[in-house]
Formats: structure tokens, sequence, C-alpha cells
């Protein structure tokens, strides 16, 4: 048995207690939403489906807002609930589940709370909801929408003085109410290239907090930088040079998450849906505080469809061991960059392809970081874009610093 015990750019094996939890992987979304903002369902829709299919947690992040307090919201043919979806709902929780009122002539629905929302779905060791909310802010026309998970009430956008200001802003925000109540929390920084409105130097001036959205699965925000100058992952790559090269923001590893962004509960094939995008958390419980110290360490990956059983490096090696499906190819790929010997900036690049399994890569030494990307050969099922296949990424690791190897037994659900 072990656990990992941190350093300031990693972590190393340690031995505890017998008795103590073995660590396994959670599956989770921290980035969908209801009616309670811009979503088209209710949140009992939203979330009986992530509990149905294969998801442990889930944050419902909706703009500005937390699913507290009392919210009627209208039913109409033309709206965004209508009168088959509110039918639907009676069917699928019962009538006494579903509390409508008529107002000024029109027929409204109770938005269940948070707290009822965990007293109905949430189940030890099985399914949790993990408060959230999408703090969305912008300066001019740039967007900065900023997710805060395990808060316990609504952060108010901070607005600034410039683009990087208002990202650092929320960013410090949110960080002041975990410790104004005690409690961990996480910020990412969302789909960077929406509406073309974040680049590289905002990615590598974050302090404080160092999460982004590597993968959204709303089509609209452009991961392949078919607009933007980059794609994400090539941001990704460029703001780790920047950060560890150059010390830029505070210098820290930044880790990349893969999320839903789901807004179109009633569709398989729409702009955004449920199903896309997720992450898996090493974590020894299913409690909140723990899944998110987990993803403060980096045990996680960020995933599409490639379900992982291990990731584990130490000073020679960084090894992925894949849960690979019958009759299904895996193709994994190191990316990194070398430490520049003559202070010129380095780029990154990759530096070895296999089909390997389990996939290594033995470091040479000089590696500033490395990261993998695994595709697979089998088509996404939803996915964001024609022609996607179902992929995940490893966090950078620096390799002057042994980590825990990221081993479990398997998750529950499919």
């Amino acid at each position: 048995m072990i656990i990992t015990t941190l350093l300031s750019l990693g972590v190393v094996c340690q031995a505890t207690a017998p008795d103590e939890t073995t660590p396994r992987w959670y599956r989770g979304n921290t980035h969908t939403h209801t009616l309670w903002s811009d979503g088209d369902a209710s949140p009992d829709h939203v979330v009986k489906w992530y509990a149905e299919n294969g998801y442990q947690f889930l944050v419902l992040s909706d703009h500005n807002v937390m699913q507290q307090g009392e919210r009627w919201f209208p039913v109409a043919e033309d709206g965004r609930l209508t009168p088959g979806q509110l039918d639907a709902l009676v069917t699928e929780f019962g009538a006494d589940s579903v509390e409508t009122r008529e107002e000024g002539g029109l027929t409204e629905l109770r938005l269940r709370t948070l707290e009822e929302l965990q007293e109905r779905f949430d189940q030890p060791d099985r399914f949790m909801l993990i408060p959230g909310e999408e703090v969305t802010d912008r300066f001019r026309l740039a967007e900065v929408h900023i997710n805060a998970l395990n808060v316990i009430e609504t952060v108010a956008p901070q607005h600034g003085d410039s683009v990087q200001a208002t990202i650092q802003n929320n960013l410090d925000a949110i960080a002041a109410h975990g410790r104004t109540h005690d409690r961990s929390v996480l910020a990412h920084l969302n789909h960077p290239n929406f509406r073309t409105s974040l680049g590289v130097n905002n990615l590598a001036e974050m302090r404080g907090e160092h999460f982004f959205e590597v993968y959204n699965g709303h089509r609209s925000v452009d991961n392949e930088g078919a607009v933007a100058d980059h794609s994400t992952e090539s941001l990704w790559d460029q703001a780790l040079v920047l950060r560890l090269h150059e010390g830029a923001g505070d210098g820290e590893l930044l880790y990349g998450l893969a999320t839903d962004d789901a807004h179109d509960h009633y569709e398989v094939d729409a702009v955004s849906v449920p199903g896309r995008g997720w992450i898996m958390v090493r974590s020894e419980s299913l409690q909140a505080d723990a899944i998110i110290d987990a993803m403060k360490r980096g045990d996680f990956y960020a995933s599409s469809g490639v379900t992982l059983n291990e990731i584990s490096s130490d000073e020679r090696v960084l090894r992925i061991t894949i849960d690979a499906q019958p009759g299904i190819t895996y193709t994994t790929e190191f990316i990194g960059v070398g430490e520049s010997e003559t202070g010129i900036r380095p780029t990154a690049e990759v530096l070895q392809v296999t089909t390997e399994n389990p996939a290594s890569y033995t470091f040479t030494g000089d590696e500033l970081y490395v990261r993998a990307r695994i595709t697979s050969s089998r088509a996404h099922p939803r996915p964001y874009a024609e022609g996607d296949w179902e992929q995940a990424w490893t966090q950078p690791v620096r390799p002057m610093v042994a980590t825990t190897p990221q081993t479990s037994p398997p998750r529950s659900g499919p």
C-alpha cells in the first residue's frame, strides 16, 4: 500500500498503515449546465443521466449562480422547457417529485436545489454531486469563464482592467472563498479559444491555480484552433514552456481537463451534449475534498473515451497502461520539450510514438516536461467534430521527480 507525499513538482512513494483505503479511479465531469442558467433541462434530468452512465461525480456549473433558493421556470411550447419535457419529467420521477404552479397564465416548474439533488442522487462511494459555479466574466470582447469547484455559495465575477487581471482577480476570489470557508476548492480556466478570447500568455501568467480545459465538448469553443491562432493542445505546450523555462506565472505545471460543457440534454448529436469529455481522478475516497486534493497534486487524466489503468513515472521512465478493448488499437504519443542550453526558448515536439501497451518513454534527462496523448482507433460515439477518435491526455511530469504509480481496481460503471 502506498500514498503520495507532495513535493514542489511531484510526489514520491511512502509506506503507510495496511488498513488505509486503496486509491481508485473516479470518473467525473466538472462542467455542465441546467435550466438554472442556459441549459435546456431540469437539474434532475441532467444529474440522472450522469448517475446512470458511469460517472461517479458531477459538478453543475451554471453561470454565476448555484442551485440555491427558490427558482421557478416557465413551461412553453417555444421555450427551453416544453410541456412534453414536463410530462417526461413526471414519467421519469413521478408526479409527487415534480412541483408546478400556475403563474400569470403560465405553468411553471420549481427547479430542484443542490441540497435536494444531493439527497436524491448521492450514494456513498457510488455517486456524488460537488457544488460548483461557472464564474462568467469578460473584459471588452474577451470571455473569461472560470469554473469554481467545491464552493458553497456564489462567487461574484470580479472584473479587471485587462484580460489577465480579470482572470487573476477571479482566481484569487475563488481561492479566498476556500480559505474563508476552510475547504478545498479548485478553479479551472474554461475553453480559452472560445471567441478567440485568450492566448498563450493568459494561461502562462496564471498564479495560484494552474488548471484549464484542453478539451471542451461544446462545438463553438474551437479546440482545434480553426479560427484561433493555436489549438488548445498547442496553447498547453507553449504555456508550459513559458511557465517552466522562463518562470512565467508561478512557474508551476499546467494541468489539462476534458469536460462536456453540456447544454443540450435531449439530443445525442447537438452543439453541446453530455458524454463527450471527462476526467478520471485517482483518489482514496469519493469525497469532495479528496477529489479536489487529488486534482491539485495532478493525480488525474483527461479523456474523451480512452481508459487508462496506470500512469507512473520515476527518474527514468514514464509508463502508461491502457485498458485496451478487443479489436481496438491505441497509439501513444509522448510530447515534451528538451531544456535549452543556449537560453533560446524551446518548443514542444512529439518525442516518441508507440502502439505498445504498456507504453513507456525513457527520459534522456534534459526534458523540461513530458506528457502523453493516447488515441484509439474507435470513433467517438458523440463526437465534438466529425472524424473525432476517442483519446486521453495525461498530465505533464518533470522527469527529475519520481511519482507514485497511479493504479487502482477497475472503476465502476461502463
